[in-house]
Parts: C-alpha cells; sequence; structure tokens
C-alpha cells in the first residue's frame, strides 16, 4: 500500500500536485532518515524541542532529534541530535516506534518521506539549552496537558498518545539541510523485516536470490517500503510478495544498521550503501505454503517454513541469524 499527500497522483518516482500547491507541476520523492528519544523527568514530564526559524517548521514543538548520518546507527544518531539541541547528554534505549510521513515542498518542487526511529533515552549528564544556530530556539519540559496546548509536530503528538493537530497552512517551510553531494555513490535504505511465526513455533525465511548481495543465503522476510509508506505495512506487502503469507505485527523488536563502503553498485561502480533496518515480530495465524509471489527477477529466490530445531543448520544472513537466536553460516 502506498500512502500518498492530499491531491497527490503517484507519477514513477515522482508525482502531480493537483489542487493546492503548484497545480500539475511534477514533484520529486526523496527520502530521509530520523531519530528522536523520548526522556523524562522525575515528574514524569517529556522534553520537547520548538523548532527554529532555520528549520522546516518554526514555533512547532517536537521530541529532540533529527537527521542520521551517511553510515550513522540510528541509536548513535538520536545521542548526537540530543547533544546538539538540547545541551543533555543522554544514552539511548529501546526502540519504542518507528514511524514514517511525507511532507511536500512545492516551493522546491519535492516530497520529503521521513522514516522517523524513536529510542527511550536516558539522561546521563549536560546542562539543558537551546540550539539557536542549529534546529532548535526553545526547549522545556511539558506534561500532557501542557503539551497539548501547544503546536505539535504529527509523529510526537501520535507517540504521546494526544490529539493530532493540522499544522499551519504556510508550513512546511525551507527543505531540511542535508550532507554535500560525496565524490562516490552513496545511498541510504530503509527497509523493514520480520522474525515471522506460526502458532506451531515454525520460523519463516526467505532466500535471496542469485545476482544480489548474499545470494543463496536465508533471509527475514521483508524488504525497503515505498515511498509515503508506514514501515509495519510495507512488511506486511513484502510478506505476502515474498511468501503468499498474511500476517499481523506484534511489536517492534531492534534496529538493525548496515554500512557497506566497498559495495559494487549498477555496472560495477563502487557504491558507499548504508542501510537501517527495522525488525519487526510477525505472526501468521493461518499459515500456508510458502510461495514467492512477486514479479520474475525479484531478489527472493524461494521462502519455506522452519522447525526451530531446523534453523540452526541454515545458511542465514547476519541480520537474520541474530533475529532467531543462532549464529550464521
Amino acid at each position: 500500500m502506498k500512502l500518498l499527500p492530499r491531491h497527490a497522483v503517484p507519477a514513477g518516482n515522482k508525482f502531480m500536485i493537483d489542487g493546492a500547491g503548484r497545480g500539475g507541476d511534477l514533484v520529486e520523492e526523496l527520502r530521509r532518515i530520523g531519530a528522536y528519544g523520548v526522556l523524562r523527568d522525575d515528574h514524569g514530564r517529556v522534553l520537547l524541542a520548538r523548532g527554529s526559524e532555520r528549520c522546516p517548521y518554526p514555533g512547532v514543538w517536537q521530541l529532540p532529534g533529527g537527521g542520521i548520518e551517511h553510515a550513522e546507527h540510528p541509536a548513535r544518531a538520536v545521542e548526537r541530535e540530543f547533544v546538539e539541541e538540547t545541551g543533555l547528554v543522554v544514552g539511548a534505549g529501546a526502540i519504542r516506534a518507528a514511524v514514517a510521513d511525507v511532507a511536500v515542498f512545492p516551493a522546491g518542487g519535492v516530497a520529503v518521506h521521513t522514516d522517523r526511529l524513536v529510542f527511550d533515552v536516558e539522561a546521563r549528564g549536560g546542562e539543558l539549552r537551546p540550539e539557536p544556530a542549529g534546529g532548535s530556539d526553545e526547549v522545556g519540559w511539558f506534561t500532557p496537558d501542557e503539551a497539548a496546548a501547544v503546536p505539535l509536530m504529527p509523529f510526537t503528538a501520535e507517540l504521546l498518545g494526544l490529539p493530532v493537530s493540522p499544522l499551519p497552512a504556510d508550513l512546511p517551510r525551507a527543505l531540511p539541510t542535508g550532507p554535500a553531494v560525496p565524490p562516490v555513490d552513496r545511498r541510504q535504505r530503509f527497509a523493514a523485516y520480520g522474525l515471522v511465526t506460526d502458532p506451531a513455533g515454525q520460523v519463516l525465511l526467505t532466500m535471496i536470490a542469485d545476482g544480489y548481495p548474499g545470494a543463496g543465503k536465508w533471509h527475514l522476510p521483508g524488504g525497503g517500503t515505498d515511498h509515503g509508506e508506514q514501515p509495519a505495512a510495507g512488511l506486511l506487502r513484502e510478506l505476502v510478495e515474498e511468501a503468499g503469507q498474511l500476517g499481523r505485527v506484534v511489536d517492534l523488536m531492534a534496529v538493525d544498521n548496515l554500512h557497506n563502503p566497498a559495495a559494487l553498485g549498477p555496472e560495477g561502480r563502487p557504491l558507499d550503501w548504508h542501510g537501517v533496518r527495522v525488525i519487526y515480530d510477525v505472526r501468521v495465524d493461518v499459515p500456508t505454503d510458502a510461495v514467492v509471489t512477486e514479479l520474475a527477477g525479484g531478489s527472493t529466490a524461494r521462502a519455506a517454513w522452519f522447525a526451530p530445531e531446523q534453523v540452526s543448520g541454515l545458511r542465514m544472513t547476519d541480520v537474520a541469524a541474530r533475529a532467531t537466536g543462532h549464529r550464521g553460516r
């Protein structure tokens, strides 16, 4: 399922905006990944940061955090962003949510899809202060009622269990800042995978097809999400395409980070590859024979159910081995 902004019509890797905005103009689809933290004080109040005039959403409050740099682990990213935006040194704990949203910037002719990873964090030092020259011009502690009274980024309101209110019509403004163009090709990819089991405890795995990195190894079902797609929805779509199974997400288990600076891209060109992968616990209540339904030429060669005692003898990818509690071969 591909979710698009209101009034948007898909057109390959671009889409048309009609009605509001620049009617009929093609808009380029861009992706970014962000990491954010939930920090509470001894009174249960949550720390929020207000966007400065330099950010796309000035005057709007959100959980502290920001964009993940190339090759950076999301947990390290939220720790770095916390120091920059709030002055506090924190340690990232468990991941608590993975959500996505799309913002259209008509003046720039782009629609930015942001995958947002939210961690619980613990304060370890520092002194609370904003970053006026950067992304935040004010920081503060909020009770639920106090947070509900200020403009909030939708993902923040949702994470705090508060009503999601529309943002002012003139937002967002300037595009998020990004790194300079590197001298070699770089790619950052967000993907969602699942540790998929059935009521009998069998584990569903998929084999990577020839011509793809890790060919011949068993892997977790899942893959890259589409522009505008929520992570959990993308995983369930991939589960149907790769194995013909209908599943339900039980929980968000972990986030995995993969950096390969020496990968090979199309035509053998060097590619600096950074993959950020969230891993869900998924249950298939009514399992069927695993059948690959995606079009020929895809990255999945076959899919199969395995009893727990069979899994340890399989040749698996590192992420599949970790998720199943076994060592890869």
